[in-house]
């Protein structure tokens, strides 16, 4: 019962997914015509995921059933691609150039980095683009929040709420309604989603009259502010060793990070999604109630939370006014991501660990690697088995897990904090037992920061 649209024409999400069922009574296609365009699903029956059997063809049909959804995050804007051609369980990569291999109704656009280097970036343009990146094993949409017809000016200001080890989903969900509110009296309005993993996003439409370093600027001003409000249930210090509750992460508005969009397909072995949201909703929802196979449902049924979405872009003047204010009370820039250019006004770009006059509030040791978070937490438990005395006394947000990406893989190096650890039990000829373990560990040839390196 193969589902084939004709030029305009919508298909009922049921009706996609019903063939999801019956798939083992009726072989798939390798051809779909979806919005116009012929798009071959190589290998439609590869498991992508492998604990609810999710296959490509099944990643296809998801992406054809939400996609007046998911085209309104990633529409018109350039995407860079990151790739499970093996499933999840296998290692995945970024790419960042679109393939020379493509139909020549895959529309580019040229962006252009720090470096000089340059990259054509996929940008799609209807549910045959998005079908199309799904037979990449492309699971998540990492649009950049810019349009392709002015890559200077962000139309999008994104507030990732991301929760340090041991915080609840509750605490969470409190942090997201205190930035509503300071967004509200800012004039702005976000739309909130779960990320599809332990934490939610807020995202903002605003006009485009503000370059990528003020919007930063305005998203450190709303991170710091929400942490004012709520500074037990909040944080805005970039460094790891430094945090507690959740993290309001202004750097995903660095120019040149992504964060995957509505509808995005996260590799997480359920297939989670992550889940546009009514501020009604926030509440109550669970982020395990939303997955490939019960997406399109409520899509259907309920429909686009977010469809209003760019009718409420508003001003940064507010947010840039605060800016200003916390600059003259002595709150100046906050550290940049690894990689990217000294800004003026960055405070020192060291982590409070390896500052000498820190070092010993923040004494961080590195026990495990792993090519990946498998791997690299099957090391932590052997770290924990030869050092179980220490391991009770560590705390949850102790445990600090770092995803390594390099141009196109990632690896995972995990530390521990030993700050509740007596200074006589900490392993000082253990750290570097643990560093020498760690190189044997296999990972990609280079070692590249926590962080996307922009080029």
């Amino acid at each position: 019962m193969s589902q084939r649209a004709s030029p305009g024409e919508s298909i009922d999400p049921r009706l996609v997914f019903l063939e999801m069922a019956s798939r083992a009574a009726s072989p798939a296609p390798s051809i779909r015509t979806i919005a116009g365009h012929e798009v071959t699903i190589s290998n439609p029956d590869k498991i992508l995921f492998p604990k609810p059997k999710y296959t490509k063809l099944d990643l296809v049909n998801y992406y054809v059933a939400v996609a007046d959804g998911a085209l309104r995050g990633a529409c018109g804007r350039p995407n860079m691609l990151v790739r499970f051609p093996n499933g999840v369980a296998a290692p995945s990569f970024y790419q960042k150039r679109a393939p020379e291999a493509r139909p020549p109704w895959i529309e580019v656009v040229t962006l252009r980095f720090p470096s000089g280097r340059t990259a054509d970036e996929v940008v799609p343009r209807d549910a045959g683009s998005l079908a199309w990146l799904a037979n990449l094993a492309c699971l998540e949409l990492h649009p950049h929040p810019v349009r392709a017809d002015d890559l200077d000016h962000p139309d999008e200001l994104r507030v990732d709420l991301d929760p340090v080890p041991g915080i609840k989903w509750l605490q969470v969900r409190q942090v997201a309604q205190i930035a509503r509110t300071v967004l509200d009296e800012f004039g702005l309005v976000g739309w909130p989603k779960t990320s599809g993993s332990r934490g939610m996003h807020l995202f903002v439409r605003i006009e485009r009259r503000w370059g990528f370093d003020d919007v930063r600027r305005a998203a450190l001003a709303l991170a710091r502010e929400i942490e004012r409000r709520a500074p037990d249930l909040a944080t805005s210090k970039w460094w790891k060793e430094e945090r507690q509750g959740v993290f309001v992460d202004y750097n995903q508005n660095a120019k040149d990070r992504t964060v995957a969009s509505a509808y995005s397909v996260r590799p997480v072995p359920d297939a989670r999604v992550s889940a546009p949201l009514s501020w009604e909703e926030v509440d109550a929802a669970d982020p395990a109630d939303f997955t490939l196979g019960t997406m399109p449902g409520r899509f259907a049924d309920v429909g686009d939370r977010h469809a209003e979405i760019d009718r409420h872009a508003g001003s940064l003047d507010g947010l840039l006014e605060l800016s200003e204010r916390q600059e003259r009370q002595g709150q100046g820039d906050a550290p940049w991501p690894p990689h990217y250019r000294k800004q003026p006004g960055e405070p020192p770009r060291v982590q409070p660990s390896k500052a000498r006059a820190r070092a010993e509030k923040y004494p961080l040791i590195e026990v495990s690697q792993g090519k990946d978070k498998k791997e690299a937490l099957a090391g932590l438990a052997k770290w924990k088995k030869r050092h179980s005395r220490i391991a009770k006394l560590l705390e949850p947000a102790d445990v600090l897990m770092d995803q390594m990406r390099g141009r196109s893989s990632a690896w995972y190096r995990i530390r521990i904090n030993l700050q509740h650890v007596p200074e006589k039990l900490r392993p000082a000829a253990g750290a570097a037992r643990a560093a020498r373990a760690a190189r044997a560990a296999p990972r990609a040839p280079r070692r590249p920061s926590p962080a996307r390196k922009p080029e």
